[in-house]
């Protein structure tokens, strides 16, 4: 063992334990499991809106001015959580992991606050011996725990200590006032056999929890992953033509927002067919999947490559201002895609011929879009290949035409 390395703060072994779980899930498996946190203003509301009704009901019973503390204390964190609900959707999206885990922290901190305020109330309502006093208050933990696990259980450790922090104590304040002396018959037997199933329940509780938690990250996960394949090419893992439409609309939406040009290349392999019947299918595979990678090598962050099926491939050219920007992208790809491939260790060659549609000049209709595309493409082709040709209007209305 390295007696020479640092020791990490308690503090922060302890985050990183608290919430480690979190990086091994997939980021969007993650992100719906805050949402599910985030979704709940109406149960946050009705508990909150219980407990101060319930410590000022309590208060005046027992003439406690440490209850109407307590529901002071309750309202405001009713309103501080549900501040913080609206905070979350008001950020909108939520891109990456830390973001999340910082909201998830912020989720946490109120519901530990409201578990520990329970667990107040169950104390000082033990300063009485009046039966529907305690009925009421241990009524808000059973409802509490029922809610947490019901819908925190997607983060279980949130979900575990709150529970545990309005269970614990207020079994700990049963147990101790069963020892009281009293002249009702089996008085300590009964709080003590009411401390004992709210420790039980507790406990079996957490097991319900991380079983839920199991079966929601299962059934997510595969959501997820059925959702990808159903928008993913299969061979290169580039976006399909489900999920080209998806972004296409997205950018299409920006673009006009901005006021920008969107260029759709398409493109289309020379020599491919060649390649496959000189060196067979597997080779062809290997090849277009380092198409794919140089493509994506060339393209900036919020451009799309996508491939339709065989080797025609789209590039989605976001955020520019005149078409000369498509054209110098359009000469790149040429170069690039031309230059040899190493395919099992045997050199091969292939070019490629672009067709340019911009939007929205050519309209916001991505079919449309791709059909004046394909006839430019057509055109650069029959020209030579290895060319990059704009749509014209002859393609704009052979696609007219064609549609």
């Amino acid at each position: 063992m390295d007696r020479s390395a640092p020791t990490p703060p308690i503090a922060t072994t302890f985050r990183q334990r608290v919430f480690a779980d979190a990086a091994l899930l997939p980021l969007p498996v993650y992100r719906d499991f805050i949402e599910m946190l985030y979704s709940m203003r109406l149960p946050i509301f009705g508990l909150g809106a219980v407990f101060v009704g319930i410590s000022i009901l309590v208060g005046l019973h027992l003439d406690s001015p440490f209850l109407y503390l307590l529901a002071a204390a309750g309202a405001l964190t009713t309103i501080a959580r549900l501040a913080t609900i609206a905070a979350f959707h008001r950020a909108g999206p939520i891109p990456g992991f830390e973001e999340l885990r910082r909201w998830e922290r912020r989720y946490a901190a109120g519901n530990l606050t409201s578990a520990a305020l329970l667990a107040l109330i169950n104390i000082a309502a033990m300063r009485g011996h009046d039966p529907m006093v305690h009925l009421l208050t241990v009524s808000l933990v059973f409802g509490f725990g029922a809610g947490i696990v019901a819908r925190t259980s997607v983060r279980p450790v949130t979900c575990a200590a709150g529970l545990l922090v309005a269970a614990l104590p207020t079994a700990t304040s049963l147990a101790f006032h069963a020892a009281e002396p009293t002249s009702d018959p089996l008085h300590g037997e009964m709080f003590l056999a009411e401390a004992f199933i709210i420790a039980a329940i507790a406990v079996l509780s957490l097991q319900t929890v991380f079983h839920l938690y199991r079966s929601a990250v299962a059934h997510h996960t595969a959501r997820h992953d059925m959702a990808k394949l159903a928008r993913t090419d299969a061979l290169t893992g580039l976006s399909n033509r489900l999920r080209l439409r998806e972004q296409f609309q997205e950018r299409a939406v920006a673009a006009v927002r901005a006021k920008s040009l969107i260029a759709l290349h398409y493109l289309d392999l020379d020599g491919f067919k060649a390649v496959n019947d000189l060196h067979g299918h597997p080779a062809g595979d290997k090849l277009l999947k380092q198409v794919a990678r140089r493509l994506e090598a060339m393209v900036r962050a919020g451009d799309v490559v996508a491939r339709l099926g065989g080797d025609e491939f789209i590039v989605l050219q976001t955020g520019i201002s005149e078409e000369s920007e498509a054209e110098m992208l359009a000469r790149r790809i040429i170069r690039e895609l031309s230059r040899p491939y190493i395919i099992d260790e045997l050199p091969l060659s292939v070019s490629v011929s672009i067709g340019i549609a911009s939007a929205p000049k050519l309209g916001l209709e991505l079919e449309r879009l791709l059909a004046c595309a394909d006839a430019a493409l057509y055109r650069a082709k029959a020209g030579g290949k290895a060319r990059a040709l704009f749509c014209l209007e002859a393609d704009a209305a052979e696609a007219e035409l064609a549609a």
